[in-house]
């Protein structure tokens, strides 16, 4: 089966064509490119149709069938509405599109993927995946907000979570790694990218997350605030700020862009390094934050098995695990600067053999997930494994 997997992010559209065996066995990569998504925000259709032609032009190079069997996208907001993989039908793009609200720089991007998609390969099935799946296993008492609940239940407010995808592959990685048992695995999982986030996992589910009903809550981001007062919020709109341009300032404006200038990692490091003081405290405040969640998850896995560093800066920023780690000696653990340094394209361990568990680096494979569901969802003979 030839999948063609779109994964769309905050500042960048992933594709993929993946060729799948059969059920269990890794699917293979064929064509893989990562580009920058358009200005204004979401993927219009003329940008879209040159990357389809170039998925187009690899087909018959890659794939002695007649074309792609199957379209895989990446959906960061499902709510409630979506606890597992599912066709794609005009009913979910609508209700994606209504979610839209709850992950402004992803979902808009998704539908338009999906639309795209359909006008250039109308027989060709879609599955979408999604990121918040994966926490469907948070319990009450830490997706719940301290809020009335009637407002809860009339609004959907509620701790989501986000990087699920990314997250629970991670740990299926990781467990493989350690010789345990998926369901035996206790981690902090931290995917740190342009949108970054820590999952505390016990027994391979997921019991908490950092992201909450928004991909906005948690550690500093490219652009994102994080975590911050709401009263921030109530104040800038009684200065004169409208509810839209405080939620532009906070996804789009703020983070380590409006602390340092870049939302790019490389660049803050490049320029603390260079004794920048703004970039010195960007830096500072990420890992600080990040610190933070990660000791308090380790308490909430009940010591963790494993710290697990994944997502573009998590895989390869060895500078700025460095710092984190740094702030992390009360738990026992710590790296190998020589381990932690050395680059490679595959898994591995970098915490020294005398840490209280071992700290891993495991790229990210987003696509092989979202292409092994897809796969799974399309070959399916049960219609609710199928539809939605």
């Amino acid at each position: 089966m030839l999948i063609l997997v779109l994964n769309p992010g905050s500042s960048s559209l992933k594709y993929q064509l993946r060729r799948s065996g059969t059920p269990g066995t890794k699917t293979r990569i064929l064509l893989d490119r990562v580009i920058d998504s358009p200005r204004e925000g979401t993927l219009n259709p003329g940008f879209l149709e040159n990357v389809f032609d170039v998925v187009d032009a690899a087909v018959p190079h890659a794939y002695r069938g007649t074309g792609i069997d199957a379209i895989g996208h990446r959906v960061v907001h499902g709510a409630d509405h979506f606890s597992s993989p599912v066709r794609v039908t005009p009913e979910v793009i609508a209700t994606i599109e209504e979610l839209a609200e709850l992950a402004p720089l992803h979902n808009a991007a998704s539908v338009a993927c999906m639309h795209a998609t359909a006008a250039r390969w109308p027989d060709t099935p879609q599955v979408a995946v999604f990121d918040t799946a994966f926490h469907h296993t948070v319990p009450e008492y830490a997706s719940r907000y301290a809020i009335p609940e009637d407002l809860s239940t009339k609004y959907g407010i509620r701790r989501y979570g986000f990087h699920g995808i990314s997250v629970e592959i991670a740990c299926r990685e990781a467990a493989a790694f350690l010789g345990v048992p998926m369901t035996s695995l206790n981690a902090v999982v931290a995917h740190l990218g342009n949108g970054a986030s820590v999952t505390a996992v016990k027994n391979g589910r997921s019991i908490d997350t950092s992201m909450g009903m928004t991909p906005l809550e948690g550690l500093v981001m490219g652009t994102r605030s994080g975590d911050l007062d709401p009263s921030i919020v109530t104040l800038l709109q009684r200065r004169g700020l409208g509810p839209d341009q405080v939620d532009e300032l906070l996804n789009h404006r703020a983070g380590l862009l409006g602390l340092s200038g870049s939302a790019d990692m490389r660049t803050v490091q490049d320029a603390a390094q260079h004794g920048d003081p703004r970039a010195l405290l960007a830096t500072e405040m990420a890992a600080y934050r990040l610190a933070k969640y990660i000791a308090a998850y380790n308490m909430v896995v009940g010591t963790a098995g494993v710290l697990v560093f994944t997502g573009g800066i998590g895989e390869h920023s060895g500078h700025f695990r460095s710092q984190v780690m740094a702030l992390l000696g009360p738990l026992g653990i710590s790296i190998d600067e020589a381990r932690n340094q050395t680059e490679n394209s595959g898994i591995r361990a970098i915490s020294t053999d005398e840490s209280a568990f071992p700290v891993l680096v495991v790229p990210s494979d987003e696509e092989r997930a979202i292409a092994e569901a897809t796969a799974a969802v399309v070959l399916s003979k049960d219609p609710a494994i199928r539809n939605f």
